[in-house]
């Protein structure tokens, strides 16, 4: 086991700069997944720890020893692929020792680890076999096998699971994550995929065009997103988003489809008017009965999407603006229905700079000196 520190990080290719200076530290046996859309610069960061790309500017610390220079099989470090990269003409057994006999590790050694590694990820009946004649599950299990014989220092995980079929992910989902525990190896795991990211780490690191926007457990990421890429990228089905303006001194946002909504904690800062960003989970709008739809907010229904657990509605609030409703359950509803807000789960950004508007913090008492442990006066 092993800690990480990326420091800078930095790649370009010519002119186009893929990734800004990435700072990260991993601690010993931790699991950080990194997250993003297709184009983020991901993968070119787990490249970079790998070895198989270098920097442009940066350093990649292992253990506290720089590896920046070091070519790849000199880094401990051990890698699954997406596509696998299984040796067709190798059996399962050879494919896992093939790392090790490189090594030139005794044959004894050699069957107790792929023993060892086969048990624990239950293909101890495949040893025999090639990779034609296993599942895209069996094989990603084999391509994990041959990562944990060498007892590396650091696993890295390159969208593993996005070849497997839907049951399958959230099989081998689970099954990497008890693994990992169980091993208690320092993982680096990308993926595009949310439900993937939030589920598997310990740590999230949300990138967008490069750069890390948030870096947090991940109930933080989810229940205050640091700007709005981030509180519309994780979640399924997206938030909402509603503009607005900031109103009564800083303790209610006024929305363009109408109605002001007072916030449930500490005023936001800023002038009266300020441009905002009102978000709602889809989970947390409200659907109102008949007799209360007056207080509420008018949505025109255009889908209804019945999933059994659940019911989405997509539709249209007054002035245009698309709302998503989740309901537990199977709901049978018309065409257009009442919805109220929640002050206490509306997440409040800047509208310029996307940023998460947070309360201002308290002022102090006049009474108060910062500089020592202050006693109020009777």
């Amino acid at each position: 086991m092993a800690s990480l520190e990326l420091r800078g990080l930095t790649k370009s290719f010519g002119p186009l700069t893929v990734l800004h200076g990435v700072d990260l530290t991993l601690a010993d046996g931790e699991m950080v997944v990194i997250v993003g859309a297709s184009g983020c610069g991901k993968s070119t960061l787990l490249r970079l720890v790998a070895g198989l790309e270098q920097p442009s500017a940066g350093a990649v610390v292992l253990d506290g020893r720089d590896i920046t220079q070091l070519d790849p099989a000199a880094r401990d470090i051990a890698m699954v692929f997406q596509n696998y990269a299984l040796y067709p003409h190798m059996s399962v057994f050879e494919n896992m020792a093939y790392g090790l006999r490189i090594r030139r590790l005794p044959k004894a050694e050699i069957r107790n680890r792929v023993d060892h590694a086969a048990a624990l990820l239950g293909i101890e009946g495949l040893l025999d076999r090639k990779p034609r004649a296993l599942s895209g599950g069996q094989r990603q299990r084999v391509a994990m096998g041959r990562a944990i014989v060498r007892e590396p220092k650091l696993f890295l995980f390159d969208e593993p699971l996005s070849n497997l079929d839907a049951k399958l992910r959230v099989q081998m989902r689970a099954e990497i994550r008890r693994l990992q525990r169980r091993l208690g190896v320092t993982s680096l795991y990308v993926t595009h995929d949310q439900v993937e990211a939030m589920t598997l780490g310990d740590r999230l690191v949300v990138m967008h065009e490069g750069r890390p926007v948030q870096v947090a457990r991940p109930t933080e990421v989810f229940s205050r997103p640091a700007d709005t890429y981030v509180a519309g990228f994780i979640g399924a089905p997206s938030m909402n988003f509603l503009p607005a303006r900031l109103a009564q001194a800083g303790r209610a946002a006024a929305l363009e489809v109408g109605p002001v909504i007072e916030f449930a904690d500490a005023p936001r800062p800023g002038p009266e008017g300020r441009l905002l960003i009102i978000g709602i989970r889809p989970e947390h709008v409200t659907l109102l009965p008949a007799a209360e739809a007056a207080r509420g907010l008018s949505l025109a229904v255009d889908l209804v999407e019945p999933l059994g657990s659940e019911t989405l509605l997509h539709g249209r609030l007054p002035g245009g603006a698309a709302l998503t409703v989740q309901l537990p359950g199977m709901v049978p509803v018309g065409d257009a229905v009442a919805v109220a807000l929640p002050a206490a789960s509306l997440h409040v950004f800047d509208a310029e700079s996307g940023r998460r508007l947070d309360p201002a913090p308290a002022t102090p008492p006049a009474w108060a000196d910062a500089g020592e442990v202050a006693v109020r006066p009777e």
